[in-house]
């Protein structure tokens, strides 16, 4: 499977600069003072301190690579999902956000499992959880309400994940999630809407616009 494996912070750089908030693509370093943004406030590459001029089409092309980054998806993958979206009754743009949140890996990231969701994705592949009480390793497995999302007993042991999830609730879980914190579980209790997707700010209408030129 390919997966993108450079500096997740020089995404984080491209993309937030101009929007003036973080992408958080490695969960808790980005709250520190080693944060890229904070110490490098501009884009990286030979012209990341050169004022550029945007047109409509890059404007369009930065939203889907910022939306594309957060969720930690290659081209491909993330072109797969919009023509599912598209392809479903409603707003393309919110069916891919809704999409996108239903992954296992997103998933396990909202419930407070990990700091991140590359690290979510990781202990996914390496089969630390169950759906249903079923061992899945497929970090883009799409989840559907009454889907339990548990983690193995043997993981338990694992101390940064007890500790984050035990933290859960206090940082607060969106609506469509419940956790179940002394069984190590979470539960999809509905599909996720646009305002589950938090605080940042993203334009899903420039993308549905960039792939419909």
């Amino acid at each position: 499977m390919a997966r993108y494996t450079d500096s997740l912070c020089r995404f984080c750089r491209r993309e937030s600069i101009k929007e003036g908030g973080k992408l958080f693509l490695k969960g808790e370093r980005c709250f520190t003072e080693k944060c890229a943004v904070e110490r490098r406030p501009y884009p990286p590459g030979q012209h990341g301190q050169s004022k550029l001029k945007t047109t409509d089409y890059g404007i369009r092309l930065r939203e889907k690579q910022k939306v594309k980054r957060i969720y930690g998806l290659l081209e491909n993958q993330f072109r797969e999902y919009f023509h599912m979206a598209a392809s479903r009754k409603g707003v393309t743009g919110e069916n891919l956000l809704s999409l996108l949140e239903r992954r296992l890996d997103n998933t396990v990231f909202r419930l407070g499992f990990a700091a991140s969701r590359g690290e979510a994705r990781q202990l996914v592949t390496h089969g630390h959880f169950l759906v249903n009480g079923r061992r899945t390793a497929v970090a883009s497995r799409l989840l559907r309400p009454g889907d339990e999302v548990e983690l193995k007993q043997k993981s338990r042991k694992i101390q940064k994940v007890v500790e984050l999830f035990a933290n859960a609730e206090k940082r607060g879980l969106p609506k469509w999630l419940e956790a179940d914190i002394k069984a190590f579980k979470g539960i999809v209790k509905a599909i996720p809407t646009r305002e589950d997707v938090g605080t940042i700010p993203i334009n899903e209408q420039l993308v549905v616009e960039l792939y419909s030129r």
